[in-house]
């Protein structure tokens, strides 16, 4: 008995003897008001010295530097410190993407007009007043295919768009090389309904009107998928900290600032089981945006090959202007089998001689195509180019979302070995590491997720990022799908998020009740996990804990004697 007495002297005065090292060692707190005031928080509200920590709702609650005031403060800069990071990756992806999308918008934009300025020139050149004379036509086309590429199928269906086109130029040449005949309405209607029998331009339209399709369609939903990246880089960036998540970042990077170690850096486990709840549900974009970039990869090694928009567009002239010459050639054998089939038109009243058929018909040749009289490059770049760099972006940005737990917590404020801040002392990090995603926040020992309300700007992205896979897919394969509007259908609203002065609603203490008098939990409350600390915090209570159960036995051991 009298050893067990002695024993139990020894671990009363060994624990006070810790308790009283540790009020020692937060005798002052001049590390943590220099620290906290370089955050540019005000200096007055760090105390001289320790004080008792039982107020705090977030750190250990023994001797403490910090009051539940600068609790709250650095909650607010927690809460900016682990946003600063996933929002400067996010806007460096948003930033990639959106270069990408008006580099490529402009190349195919100034294909368009470039190709349009040539075919005036060399037609002029070669055509003369007849092609001025008609010049709206071929206006009128080019912009019918600007029009497309910019809003698709909705405003301008390709195929009938390029029907009209060559069934408009027919009936003009069909004219010209027959001055000497009238031609009524209804007569020219039948000369139309033959084309396709006839094939006044070869097999010119038919190749045109395939490169065409496939190319634009490639292009414009390339380029909007593009757009889609920045644009969902955008709304998953802006998506706010739960209060949990803030909860656990405080504990993390401000905790060691209340037991006095202000250098003390968190373990980077620990970080990672953070920022993975924090960034649960970003992780859970990934399958279906690492699905979208694989679509975004193939489409562009489509542009590069078959569907290549810039070897469609930049001799475009000459391919018309073949068709052309091709009608010219067969001017008589066409004529001859509508007037078979359609009858022989009357001769023109206003006909005069042979000389007025010669200076009203189109006599010229076009000028063989020559790669070196084109004109520059459109944006000072080539497609090759283009598809060459962005397929790289691309590659680099797989797992984007499921790996920026890991991007954050290699940073200079995050130590890789053991002396580090565990979250309650200065140790090893002892848990699991956890997988991404929001299913698997279930067992996080660090952040508490309700894996039950996914945030919905989140999921809406996941469907809009989907939607726009299948789009790229159709394109892939020369079909388009042009949705009914180019709006993503995305919401602003943001799931359990947090932002602003109301962040640090989990320190309001809630109104008390006989419930919570009696001891139990009042409903609705915010729950705070206890943390105990190695070193100085919960010290205090421990050595009352010892002096308590020194005192006990000393009565047992009392009692058994009398």
């Amino acid at each position: 008995m009298k050893s067990l007495l002695a024993l139990c002297v020894v671990w009363t005065v060994a624990v006070l003897s810790v308790s009283g090292t540790a009020e020692q060692k937060l005798n002052n707190c001049n590390e943590v008001r220099a620290a906290y005031s370089s955050k540019g928080f005000n200096v007055n509200d760090v105390p001289n010295k320790g004080i008792n920590g039982v107020p705090l709702k977030v750190c250990p609650q023994g001797f403490s530097c910090c009051t539940v005031e600068m609790e709250e403060k650095l909650s607010q800069q927690s809460h900016t410190e682990i946003k600063a990071p996933v929002s400067k990756l996010s806007t460096s992806l948003q930033s990639t993407f959106k270069q990408r999308h008006d580099h490529f918008d402009k190349f195919f934009r100034e294909l368009l007009k470039n190709a349009e300025i040539s075919l005036d020139s060399m037609f002029v050149k070669t055509y003369g007043m007849m092609y001025v004379q008609n010049s709206e036509l071929f206006k009128n086309f080019f912009q019918s295919l600007t029009q497309y590429y910019v809003t698709g199928s909705i405003a301008v269906n390709l195929d009938s768009m390029l029907s009209e086109f060559w069934a408009d130029l027919l009936e003009r040449m069909f004219r010209l090389v027959n001055v000497q005949y009238e031609f009524s309405d209804t007569y020219m209607e039948c000369v139309i309904q033959h084309t396709e029998e006839l094939q006044p331009f070869g097999d010119v339209p038919r190749k045109l009107r395939i490169q065409l399709t496939r190319s634009f369609i490639a292009a414009r939903t390339f380029v909007r998928g593009l757009a889609l990246m920045s644009d969902v880089a955008n709304k998953v960036s802006a998506v706010n900290a739960s209060p949990s998540c803030v909860r656990a970042a405080m504990k993390m990077l401000y905790c060691p600032y209340c037991s006095g170690q202000v250098a003390l850096k968190p373990c980077q486990n620990y970080c990672l089981n953070v920022m993975r709840g924090c960034l649960a549900n970003q992780a859970d974009l990934d399958t279906e945006w690492n699905n979208f970039l694989d679509a975004m990869h193939s489409l562009a090694e489509r542009l590069e090959g078959p569907f290549n928009f810039e070897s469609v567009m930049d001799p475009i002239d000459v391919k018309i202007s073949d068709a052309i010459m091709n009608m010219q050639e067969n001017s008589m054998q066409v004529s001859q089998k509508v007037f078979q089939g359609c009858g022989t038109p009357k001769i023109s009243a206003g006909f005069r001689s042979k000389r007025s058929v010669k200076e009203s018909t189109f006599t010229s040749r076009f000028r063989p195509y020559s790669p070196e009289a084109r004109p520059t490059t459109a944006a000072g770049t080539s497609l090759d180019r283009l598809t060459s760099e962005v397929k790289k972006k691309l590659k680099h940005a797989k797992k984007f979302w499921s790996t920026l737990p890991e991007t954050v917590c290699v940073s200079k404020g995050i130590a890789a070995g053991d002396e580090c801040w565990n979250g309650t002392a200065k140790s090893r990090y002892e848990s699991d590491v956890i997988g991404s995603g929001l299913a698997n926040q279930i067992s996080n020992p660090d952040v508490d997720v309700d894996i039950t309300k996914p945030d919905t700007v989140i999921r809406s992205q996941i469907a809009v990022l989907k939607e726009m896979t299948s789009r790229l897919k159709a394109a892939h394969s020369g079909v388009d799908i042009t949705a009914e509007s180019d709006d993503d259908g995305s919401g602003d609203e943001s799931g359990s998020g947090c932002d602003g002065p109301n962040c640090d609603m989990y320190f309001s203490v809630p109104p008390s009740s006989d419930k919570e008098q009696g001891g139990s939990e009042v409903a609705g409350s915010p729950r705070v996990n206890p943390v105990q600390s190695n070193n100085s915090a919960g010290v205090t209570s421990r050595g009352s804990m010892a002096l308590a159960l020194c005192g006990l036995t000393l009565a047992l051991l009392a009692s058994r004697l009398r």
